[in-house]
């Protein structure tokens, strides 16, 4: 049985203002990948993604490319201790 991992994932580039945070809940929704995404005040996005670890490598794939407006530059990927406090995937607002 394949292992459950969370990912605690910062993306760098022109990822606000181009759908990103949308087209992530979309794609983690597709895949049953539970978490959240937040644009950050510094221009990155940062996701949290909880599932099984081949749908939580797509997310972080997913991550490299975004949507077509993005022009990602940079992905750090750290693994952390899975939680399973997730119940969905969320986009987080900031204000």
């Amino acid at each position: 049985m394949e292992s459950k991992v969370r990912a605690h994932v910062f993306v760098k580039g022109r990822v606000q203002g181009v759908l990103f945070r949308y087209a992530t809940k979309d794609e983690a929704d597709m895949r049953g990948v539970k978490g959240w995404v937040q644009n950050l005040d510094d221009g990155r996005v940062e996701a949290v993604f909880e599932g099984l670890k081949g749908k939580v490598d797509e997310m972080i794939e997913f991550c490299h490319y975004g949507p077509s407006a993005a022009k990602v530059s940079s992905v750090k990927v750290t693994w952390e201790e899975y939680t399973g406090k997730f119940k969905g995937f969320s986009i987080h607002y900031r204000y």
